[in-house]
């Protein structure tokens, strides 16, 4: 089909950016300009001719504007097939005169959620004319361009000034653009309600609207596609860090990255703490008194894993750190901030990536982990699972020392970011071993062991930190074998869930080896 000239355009925008352009290369062309309120003011402002849409209804914008554009002869002009003599007639019958354009974008219901407004706000930011009026042009796309997004403005103002109006593929791809948009639009509105009004974690129907943010090269292999989407609504984390240098972040990147931001989260209230990720596992974690020394103890644990990886930290990071950090290929560094001497120290470093996340997620929030599964999509709320001494439960005869009581503690909080089967030893503040993804629980316990003998022997200590450590089991032992590879390690105490039907024996186990036992009562299995 031959491209459509363009002899009246309807513009109702809450975005003015490139309004006044598009307006001006319309004016150009001598089409029509009809718009209303704040659109129609920015127009004749440039120095446009616009029509009020109330002279083109006979009928003044009323309910403090939310009826302007709700009338037949808005809709009966974008509506019409243009070669239908049916359609035809019924226009020449009511004085419907054709609309070849409509340039809208809706009310901002996102961003006035966003900034905490009132209800009443909120409801008034719903807007009803503005996708009424998109999901009629794109219907009829056939006959009428529909354009939503400024972003499209300067390419349908180059296919008007080079063909004299909008090819059908051009049509296409703009309604396409159009219903996707009002699906977000609505998919945003419904969850608003579903949270606020009836407070369902996991409603009747469910709409997920996300925006293409970035194509990626690929997914996680190179014959996969892949992109990076955003939610309209409430969005902090990896995805909206500010990217300070290196290349465009990969999918691996971005999974990885999170991975490391959620777990050193955790510790966003502890003193300075250094989690490093290799595949979506922490290879090391460590707390210090000072972010350098969290770095080296975090390090050591896993020298190896470290190449090539993650590293996210709880405070903004100081030059001697990031020197440090330089000292071996690392994929990406994540961190709140950073200061002058560490931004100079990694932009010698050109392939790393520096991601500043400004804060730190709240490890307690809430919100829905989606997973697709062939033929559908399992959904859950976030392990935002905690605990704290107090919630613990001593099970066996000896009690656990303080510093006993903190390893626990700390191991607990890691093993809850490693993939199922986790074990994961620790001792003053750092790992010392980390087993996971395993298909058993004690061949977990006997790979954090090794990791941890090998740990030790690279840096040339007498033993390795699994002596006197504290394990953390993810999920209970339901054998005495796993906690028993434990005991051969070193370790003097333990931090599993409990609720096996063996859990006597293995408290009996744990007795005889002299070892102090907490239940948590919380599993963290992670897939």
């Amino acid at each position: 089909m031959t491209a459509i000239s363009i002899r009246r355009a309807l513009l109702s925008v809450s975005d003015k950016s490139g309004l006044v352009e598009l307006g001006r290369a319309l004016a150009a062309r001598s089409v029509e300009l009809v718009s209303t309120g704040g659109t129609a003011k920015a127009l004749r402002d440039a120095g446009l001719d616009v029509r009020d849409v109330s002279e083109l209804t006979g009928f003044p914008e009323m309910m403090d504007g939310r009826v302007k554009t709700l009338h037949p002869l808005v809709h009966g002009g974008l509506l019409a097939v243009r070669d239908d003599a049916a359609h035809v007639a019924a226009m020449e019958a009511h004085g419907i005169g054709a609309i070849d354009l409509v340039v809208v974008n809706l009310y901002p219901f996102a961003q006035t959620v966003a900034k905490g407004a009132a209800r009443d706000e909120v409801i008034e930011n719903i807007d009803i004319g503005g996708p009424s009026m998109v999901r009629s042009a794109a219907k009829n796309h056939a006959f009428v361009a529909i354009a939503t997004d400024p972003a499209d403005y300067p390419e349908l103002i180059a296919q008007i000034e080079a063909d004299g109006g909008t090819t059908l593929d051009m049509r296409r791809k703009l309604a396409a653009k159009a219903f996707a948009a009002t699906a977000a639009y609505d998919a945003a509105i419904g969850a608003w309600f579903a949270e606020v009004d009836q407070d369902e974690t996991l409603p009747a129907s469910m709409t997920v609207a996300l925006t293409k943010a970035a194509e990626l090269r690929y997914g996680e292999n190179p014959h996969q596609q892949a992109a990076l989407y955003l939610p309209a609504i409430g969005a902090a984390g990896i995805a909206q860090a500010e990217q300070v240098q290196g290349k465009a972040l990969s999918y691996n990147n971005y999974n990885d990255a999170d991975a490391a931001l959620e777990l050193v989260a955790e510790f966003r209230d502890g003193p300075p703490t250094v989690v490093i990720v290799k595949h979506a596992n922490p290879c090391g974690v460590a707390s210090a008194d000072t972010l350098i020394d969290a770095y080296r103890a975090a390090f050591a644990c896993d020298t190896v894993s470290a190449f090539g990886g993650i590293i996210a930290v709880n405070r903004p990071l100081d030059g001697p750190t990031a020197e440090a950090i330089s000292g071996i290929f690392t994929e990406v560094v994540v961190a709140p901030g950073a200061d002058d001497a560490a931004r100079a120290v990694f932009a010698g470093k050109k392939n790393l990536r520096l991601l500043l996340t400004g804060t730190l997620p709240d490890p307690a929030r809430g919100g829905l982990m989606l997973k697709s599964i062939a033929g559908g999509m399992l959904v859950q709320s976030r392990d935002a699972g905690r605990v704290a001494a107090a919630d613990l439960t001593v099970v066996t005869k000896r009690q656990p020392t303080a510093d006993e009581m903190a390893d626990c503690l700390f191991a607990w909080t890691v093993a809850k970011h490693v993939k199922s089967n986790a074990i994961v030893y620790a001792r003053g503040g750092q790992t010392a071993g980390i087993g996971a993804g395993q298909m058993n629980r004690l061949e977990s316990a006997r790979i954090a062991a090794w990791k941890a003998k090998d740990a030790a022997d690279k840096a040339g200590w007498s033993t390795p930190l699994t002596i006197g450590s504290a394990v953390a089991s993810d999920a209970f032992f339901p054998f005495a074998d796993g906690l028993m590879a434990a005991v051969e390690a070193g370790a003097t105490a333990v931090i599993q869930p409990g609720g096996s039907i063996r859990d006597a024996d293995v408290i009996a186990a744990a007795d005889e080896s002299g070892l102090a036992m907490l239940f948590t009562g919380m599993r963290h299995f992670r897939h």
